[in-house]
């Protein structure tokens, strides 16, 4: 079964282990230490959330007609690009504007976060005391 979250997952973690691994080589000289912090913070970030796409796959895979889980990848992976974007973007381009666009990406990790929280409280198991189970 193809996977358009995992694939995501995937290639958000490749692109966040070489931006981590370019922070970390090319750009100690060049950048502040607030302005690596800054960028450090947006590695961080991609790589949970990178993590967190590939969860979401996983839950897809039993549960593959959940609009819940569907649009918590689809707002996952706009904040990775939003949030982790828009810190590269003021870590290199010093464009002080973009931190406005920062919290957007928040916004759409909390509540990517919040939607599987209530697919699982939506999720129900089969009950134990289920009068076709065995005994």
């Amino acid at each position: 079964m193809k996977s358009t979250f995992l694939f995501l997952g995937a290639l958000c973690a490749g692109i966040g282990v070489g931006m981590g691994a370019f922070g970390a080589h090319a750009l100690k000289k060049i950048l502040s230490p607030e302005m690596l912090a800054v960028y450090h913070t947006g590695v961080d970030y991609q790589m949970w959330h990178a993590l967190g796409l590939i969860g979401i796959a996983q839950l897809r895979m039993h549960a593959p007609d959940s609009n819940l889980l569907t649009f918590a990848g689809v707002l996952m992976f706009l904040g990775i690009i939003l949030f982790s974007g828009s810190l590269y973007a003021l870590a290199l381009l010093n464009l002080s504007w973009l931190g406005m666009i920062t919290p957007a990406g928040g916004v759409c990790f909390l509540t990517a976060w919040l939607l599987i929280a209530l697919f699982t409280i939506k999720k129900q198991a089969p009950s134990r005391y289920n009068s076709n189970a065995r005994r």
